[in-house]
């Protein structure tokens, strides 16, 4: 039964080769210590699956905060096909957090449904520096790679809706 009802569906799927295209990855500084592992995980992914490193452009923010607004810059550019944002805000004693992730949060999605550049989302918003390191690349993977995942994935799903 499970072939026979999407037998004649097309169906479009992002392939995930990055070959051709244009990347940027926009990363905060604050919280360096993680975000540099999210951006060591984002470029090992785009490289493996056949991005140019001369394709790819780091863009250094001060933190997730300005995140946003750099991307909309870059993507208004024309310059790029994909954007990969990522921060890492951790909570502390203060409500502090809750705005920046937030306001960061909206930011991007605003970005990318404003401009039609994929962005992806690789702002780690942790408890505490334990989680923020086993999202960068312990336990749980790598954050930075999954949002170039997502991104490289959007980026070949749009070129095939016209």
């Amino acid at each position: 039964m499970s072939g026979t009802k999407t037998a004649h569906i097309r169906t479009i799927e992002g392939k995930l080769s990055a070959g051709g295209l244009r990347v940027a990855v926009a990363a905060g500084r604050f919280n360096d210590i993680i975000v540099e592992r999210l951006i060591g995980g984002a470029i090992d992914y785009l490289t493996r699956h056949g991005l140019e490193r001369e394709n790819i452009t780091l863009v250094r923010v001060p933190g997730a905060f300005e995140l946003p607004l750099v991307c909309r810059k870059l993507a208004r550019s024309g310059k790029f096909d994909g954007i990969v944002a990522l921060g890492a805000v951790i909570r502390g004693a203060t409500p502090h957090f809750d705005f920046v992730a937030a306001e960061a949060t909206k930011g991007l999605a605003q970005v990318s449904l404003d401009s039609g550049v994929p962005v992806g989302f690789g702002l780690l918003t942790t408890d505490n520096v334990e989680q923020a390191v086993e999202r960068a690349g312990s336990k749980s993977g790598n954050k930075g790679a999954d949002a170039a995942a997502a991104m490289l994935e959007t980026v070949r799903v749009l070129e095939q809706i016209v």
